[in-house]
């Protein structure tokens, strides 16, 4: 359970995945090498998201996946993930802390220097910083929209935590994001609205490593 080590990361929404269930998703996912699973699915009810959590949490932990759960810190505790991912405008990541304790993973979402800077101070474990490329998944301000690789740069060079780069990232463009400094790429659509989810998700951690290679080989000639 080492941000750090996450090459992709997959950020769950059945609406986007062509009638397949999210445990389907999630499944051929697993089956490509998935890192982690996020727990999203906000157009459903906490009942209903609490259910699938179960569902999850056995099919994760029986891969060794990690399982982060998006906002609910409720949810997360009633399920034991392993963590939760918090926005700017959800509880704070101390509040998350507090009420998870030490052991679980805290990420929080970031677009600019000073938001990341200030998520770490506070206790953070990793940052998702976007929209990278810009993205459908989700309504995003305009100032935070395609953002690129230069803002994970900026932001690498400033925390010492992982960076997860995430919105409209698909295989063809993660390297850029990997080789700017990201651990690795949280993908929605990339994955959720593949003909072969476990195929993409195999497209997607390779593309990671081969620029991870790449960005070790150039540090080492520098």
């Amino acid at each position: 359970m080492n941000p750090s080590n996450w090459r992709a990361y997959l950020v769950t929404q059945e609406s986007l995945s062509e009638g397949r269930s999210t445990l389907e998703i999630v499944r051929s996912a697993i089956e490509g090498g998935i890192d982690v699973v996020q727990l999203r699915e906000k157009e459903t009810s906490a009942r209903s998201r609490y259910e699938l959590g179960l569902e999850l949490r056995e099919l994760t932990a029986d891969a060794d996946v990690d399982l982060i759960v998006n906002d609910r810190v409720d949810i997360a505790r009633a399920i034991d993930a392993d963590g939760v991912h918090v926005g700017q405008t959800d509880l704070p990541v101390t509040v998350a802390r507090e009420l998870l304790g030490p052991e679980a993973v805290i990420g929080c979402s970031a677009s600019t220097v000073e938001e990341a800077v200030e998520a770490e101070a506070d206790g953070a474990d990793y940052l998702g910083v976007g929209s990278v490329y810009g993205t459908t998944s989700k309504n995003v301000p305009a100032d935070e929209e395609g953002i690129g690789p230069e803002r994970i740069a900026a932001i690498a060079d400033a925390v010492s935590i992982p960076i997860v780069g995430i919105g409209g990232i698909t295989a063809d463009n993660a390297g850029p994001v990997a080789e700017a400094g990201a651990a690795g790429v949280a993908v929605v659509s990339d994955i959720t609205a593949a003909d072969d989810p476990t195929a993409a998700t195999e497209e997607l951690v390779s593309a990671v490593e081969t620029a991870k290679v790449l960005e070790d080989a150039e540090d080492t000639e520098r």
